[in-house]
């Protein structure tokens, strides 16, 4: 016994010291207090020269820890430091092969802790700290654990990282994963394109929904959603080929032109409205030179559109009846057959059809959000960002999510790191949640539910994980809603973060593990504080005082919460300052 219990509380013990007994080191060591059986354990969170304040944090029971105290020790309960078997067993043993090396505790020797693999990646999981505290290289170190330690059977060939590096810190640390098992791949794929040693980001723009292209347009009303719908349809119409999709082109056309011919708008703004219908879809049977039949002579359509002194159109009656032939109104319920393949082009094509044959840019209403739709669509194409979306042939929703994570000859890669630094947040957001939908509809879809599962690494993830206008638009969040039913179908976030007040409390709500280095920012220790129940003030404190590359670890994985240190990852990230004494030399 180290001393006899004098108080008892709601959430902690004070102890004074039996005579003699060595307080010097105390400081967040763990102790037992034995009662009929019983075995409580807690925290030392406060020492002076006589006496420790100790909190509860749990009780062995059955050959198991259970977080949580519902009846507390008696004043006549004994005290004694926790045994070594015991404090392995709320650290993890090494020998399971389920579980992983995660770093050593400082306070016991620096003691291996280690954690169970399902219990840290089954869930979604939370990394925080102040700029150079430890974030990056403790979660390269996390990473390179997986494939280095002895897992025994478990080896990760069948696993799937995903990391959204902002400032393209982790290609250094991955790099060389094939060193380590020749079944071991790491892909990188980069938006700089002067970087010679990434693939260039492409994304199928056939893949995106009206979703996705609302929030790649920027659109923030919810009359501009059916304009981008209709866009999609008609894109996806002109890309088809068969003869019913042809007749449908026909139909549309001339469904267009007839209603312009009966605006009241002039003959030259009626011509000019038909003629650029034609600029951005027609074909080989309705067009500006197709031939024209009278009685007794033959005209191209262009020359049906000549003007009289009376301003109407010469051949109006031959025009209307020719523009007749095309439509076909039991066409009306066509649909898409497939998605084919289509380019930025093509769909700036589509919604200017959209734009012109809905009379949209004649509607005083409507102008606004349609022109704001067609510049943002239009600055996107004639735009560097535009190489992003030029994919170079058609593939599935499956095909894509194979391509990403094959290397040469079929070979699986493991580490997929996208480096998202040359293009600006709001583009960077738009693209996490493009393939955080894309990986969730694709999980969702498997047949034998989370058989293939993976993990979404958002670095800077305060940029991406914000509560955003979503909700209002399309109702509701990617994020929130992977955080909230990604981890049944296999889907976990990994966040890591400089500010958490800025990411959005459903997400973090959601995650079960939390990994903490030096915090010092008073609204980020209070966030913290407010938005997780099981976090004490205790070890809010010790979040202000860690030194870079310790942390302070709780959650699921975690029996009770730990102050760690992470080893240096090797080889390192590229997230060190700078060596300004080096550089100015």
């Amino acid at each position: 016994m180290i001393g006899k219990i004098v108080f008892v509380g709601d959430s902690f013990a004070k102890i004074e010291f039996n005579e003699g007994t060595n307080n010097l080191s105390l400081m967040n060591m763990y102790v037992v207090f034995e009662e009929n059986g019983r075995k409580i354990v807690g925290e030392i969170e406060n020492v002076d020269n006589k006496s420790m304040q100790v909190k509860f944090l749990g009780e062995f029971a059955s050959d198991k820890f259970v977080s949580g105290v519902i009846q507390k020790p008696s004043i006549n309960a004994s005290v004694r430091m926790i045994t070594n078997d015991e404090f392995e067993y709320l650290i993890g043993q090494p020998d399971n092969g389920e579980n992983l090396y995660l770093g050593v505790s400082p306070l016991y020797g620096n003691h291996p802790i280690n954690v169970n693999i399902n219990d840290l990646f089954s869930n979604h999981m939370a990394v925080f700290g102040n700029s150079g505290s430890g974030k990056s290289c403790g979660v390269a170190r996390i990473l390179q654990n997986v494939f280095t330690k002895d897992l025994d059977n478990v080896v990760p060939i069948r696993s799937n990282f995903f990391i959204f590096d902002a400032y393209g810190e982790y290609h250094n640390a991955f790099k060389t994963l094939q060193n380590l098992n020749p079944n071991f791949h790491f892909k990188y794929y980069t938006t700089n394109k002067y970087d010679s040693e990434g693939l260039a980001l492409r994304i199928p723009l056939w893949l995106l929904s009206v979703d996705d292209l609302a929030l790649l347009l920027g659109a923030t009303e919810h009359s501009q959603l059916p304009i981008i719908e209709r866009m999609l349809k008609l894109v996806r119409i002109f890309a088809e080929t068969t003869e019913e999709a042809k007749r449908y082109k026909n139909h549309l056309i001339a469904k267009a032109i007839m209603n312009i011919l009966y605006t009241n708008q002039t003959s030259p703004s009626k011509r000019n409205d038909i003629f650029n219908i034609f600029t951005t879809c027609s074909t080989e049977e309705f067009n500006l030179e197709a031939p024209v039949q009278g009685l007794g002579y033959t005209r191209k359509f262009r020359e049906c559109f000549i003007i009289d002194k009376e301003g109407s159109f010469t051949e109006s009656i031959l025009v209307t009846q020719y523009i007749s032939s095309f439509i076909d109104e039991a066409l009306e319920t066509y649909e898409p057959q497939s998605t084919n393949y289509f380019t930025l082009k093509d769909l700036e094509k589509a919604l200017e059809f959209t734009l012109i044959s809905e009379g949209l840019l004649r509607n005083e209403k409507a102008y606004s959000d349609a022109i704001t739709l067609k510049v943002r669509l239009h600055s996107l194409c004639i735009g560097d960002y535009a190489r992003f979306f030029e994919y170079p042939e058609y593939t599935t929703l499956e095909g894509y999510i194979s391509s990403l994570v094959l290397c040469g000859s079929n070979a699986k890669a493991q580490i997929i790191n996208f480096n998202l630094e040359d293009i600006d947040d709001t583009l960077a957001k738009t693209i996490c949640k493009i393939y955080a939908k894309m990986l969730f509809d694709f999980t969702k879809r498997l047949k034998n539910r989370a058989s293939i599962p993976f993990h979404l690494f958002l670095e800077e993830s305060h940029r991406y994980v914000q509560n955003d206008s979503d909700k209002n638009l399309i109702g509701y969040n990617i994020f929130e809603r992977v955080a909230k039913e990604g981890r049944k179908y296999g889907l976990m976030f990994n966040l890591i973060s400089q500010r958490p007040v800025e990411i959005s409390d459903t997400v973090i709500s959601q995650c079960s593990n939390f990994i903490i280095f030096k915090m010092n920012h008073p609204l980020d220790l209070e966030y913290i504080e407010k938005m997780l129940p099981n976090i004490s003030s205790d070890v809010i404190e010790k979040l202000k005082s860690l030194q870079p590359g310790t942390c302070v670890a709780f959650g699921k994985a975690f029996k009770i919460p730990m102050i760690i240190h992470l080893d240096m990852p090797s080889p390192e990230p590229q997230s060190s300052n700078c060596d300004v004494v080096k550089t100015w030399a």
